[in-house]
């Protein structure tokens, strides 16, 4: 298992510990898996299929620190400026 830690913000903001794919496997080198284009019945292109290679598991991860939900930002805008936007150069 080769872990690392990861930021998340499925479900819950999150940081999670995750296994990551082997950077020496001979089937998929490193990159986890392969895709697999397809066509439909008159053979145009239709989607790409994923296979997971089995030197690692995507879904294997675990909870480290539930984060905090940070309050949302507030538009402080200039009120001198017309429709909102500063005409005052950043420096």
């Amino acid at each position: 298992m080769r872990l690392r830690i990861q930021h998340t913000t499925w479900t819950r903001r999150a940081l999670i510990l995750t296994d990551t794919p082997r950077p020496n496997c001979w089937a998929c080198h490193g990159e986890g898996g392969h895709s697999h284009d397809y066509g439909d019945e008159t053979g145009e292109y239709a989607g790409t299929d994923w296979e997971p290679c089995p030197c690692w598991n995507e879904n294997r991860r675990w909870v480290l620190l539930p984060l905090p939900h940070l309050p949302r930002r507030r538009n402080h805008s200039d009120p001198q400026a017309t429709n909102g936007y500063s005409n005052e150069p950043p420096f």
